[in-house]
């Protein structure tokens, strides 16, 4: 997922691949003890008292014995000199030993293992105070000197809160603290980073930084930007759908925004995988209800086997709705293959919906229905005829045959104010018809006789599949000929 976690022990052991990794990413280079000697650290019973240490303060002259050099690393391949980082690429800060050690880079450059060969310390001419003078190289970015300088003011303030302020400045100092060891700046850094949002660019110098920390502190930000398993997408899809399905009372706003996240989802295989099985799931549910109404178990009075009738019809219109925008989903996306193989399939659920509609008893339970159901089968037909679902011949004459009962059905028992509804259907079917071999067209034409009207005039469409059958039929039989060459 990322690359192995670096060991924060002592700066001898941070390699010149991780510095420079790091440096791309907050302004750090590498850093060195200069020639001039330093003493040893002082022996525990030699260290100042807490109230010494309490007077110590940042870039104080006057007390230091360290000055540190900070200064534009030249050798750096982003180096370019102009008047301005000239001027500004070289200060020297006057700081305290006992505060560096809060850093562990400083802590060991430091220590007797670095220092304890080299020669007698350098006097200072105002005194006769020890000065240790260390180089520290920045590398050439905008305000990398200036991050510096406010890590190391913090080894004596500890006003963290007043530092980081916002996310960004977090992600400016985190490397500083990283590089130079400063324990307590990068877990402060790394716990407002867990506690705060961000911006997407933001984000990505997080991922960048995560790496450089270790496993304990990394944890809470690696479960934010990284998924918990290879599912997750697919998990969360199927959630919201089943929520804009299923969880809201004006489930339109939902469904419209569920819908968009669909469209803009990067991976369009993992969408269609959701919508196919939250299809066949309401498919399901609404062929069993409308089977279970259709062929009811009568048990009980009267009044309780009506009122599981109407259970069952209110489950198969919900279920319906839903199937429906479904489809819509699936056609948009381009993913509908499936559904329309399974919608031609289902012989079984179009004879339990001639059976439904064939009585008056849903009219007054559930009106729409029979609406929700065609317009299922005419969006998917529509989308088999202009060529957006490319359907086998089997599932294009399966489609025209089982679901032509149910519009003849519905014709002649749902009110007419489905009519456009009907005729577009109509006109659909008999679309795919002219796309069959002549067999089928056929076999299929002859079952929509009742498309036609009291007035000729009125149902061009029929008109025009029956003639073009004729023509087709008209031309003498195919010459073997075109086949033998």
């Amino acid at each position: 997922m990322f690359p192995k976690k670096r060991q924060r022990t002592t700066a001898a052991c941070r390699s010149s691949s991780t510095l420079a990794t790091i440096s791309s990413l907050s302004d750090v280079t590498l850093t060195e003890i200069s020639h001039n000697p330093r003493p040893s650290s002082p022996m525990p019973d030699d260290r100042p008292s807490p109230a010494a240490e309490d007077a110590l303060h940042y870039n104080d002259a006057a007390t230091a014995d360290v000055v540190l050099r900070l200064f534009i690393d030249a050798s750096s391949p982003l180096y370019s000199a102009t008047a301005d980082s000239v001027s500004n690429s070289d200060l020297h800060v006057y700081l305290h030993s006992d505060v560096l050690r809060r850093s562990k880079y400083f802590s060991a450059l430091l220590s007797d293992r670095w220092i304890g060969h080299v020669h007698s310390p350098e006097h200072s001419s105002s005194s006769n105070r020890d000065l240790f003078r260390l180089n520290l190289g920045v590398a050439p970015a905008a305000g990398s000197i200036q991050l510096h300088l406010i890590v190391l003011e913090l080894l004596y303030t500890n006003d963290f809160a007043a530092a980081v302020d916002s996310a960004s400045k977090a992600l400016d100092l985190l490397p500083v603290a990283l590089e130079l060891l400063f324990e307590e700046c990068v877990r402060w850094c790394v716990d407002f980073l867990e506690a705060v949002p961000w911006t997407e660019e933001e984000e990505k110098r997080v991922v960048r930084l995560i790496p450089f920390l270790s496993e304990k502190e990394s944890k809470e930000l690696v479960a934010r930007v990284w998924p918990s398993g290879e599912d997750s997408c697919e998990a969360m899809l199927q959630g919201l759908i089943s929520s804009a399905m299923n969880s809201y009372g004006n489930t339109a706003f939902v469904k419209a925004f569920v819908g968009k996240i669909l469209r803009d989802l990067s991976s369009r295989e993992t969408a269609k995988r959701v919508l196919e099985k939250a299809f066949r799931k309401s498919l399901k549910t609404v062929k069993e209800s409308l089977e279970d109404y259709s062929s009811p178990v009568f048990r009980g009075d009267q009044n309780e086997t009506e009122a599981i009738q109407r259970l069952n019809l209110h489950k198969a219109s919900t279920n319906g709705k839903h199937l429906l925008w479904l489809v819509e989903r699936m056609i948009e996306l381009r993913v509908a293959d499936v559904a329309v193989r399974e919608w031609s399939e289902q012989a079984g659920f179009t004879a339990d919906l001639q059976r439904a509609f064939g009585d008056d008893a849903w009219r007054n339970i559930v009106p729409g229905l029979p609406a929700v159901i065609l317009r299922c089968t005419c969006r998917l037909a529509n989308a088999v005829s202009a060529g957006t679902i490319l359907a086998s011949r089997q599932v294009r004459r399966k489609l025209v045959q089982d679901w032509l009962p149910v519009l003849l059905v519905c014709k002649d028992n749902v009110s007419p104010s489905n009519k456009s509804l009907h005729l577009e259907l109509e006109q659909t079917f008999l679309r795919i018809i002219s796309t069959l071999p002549m067999s089928d067209a056929q076999e299929l034409l002859q079952r929509c006789l009742s498309f036609s009207t009291r007035n000729v005039e009125d149902c061009p469409h029929l008109v025009t599949a029956f003639n073009t059958w004729f023509r087709r039929a008209a031309r003498p039989l195919k010459p073997y000929s075109l086949f033998d060459q």
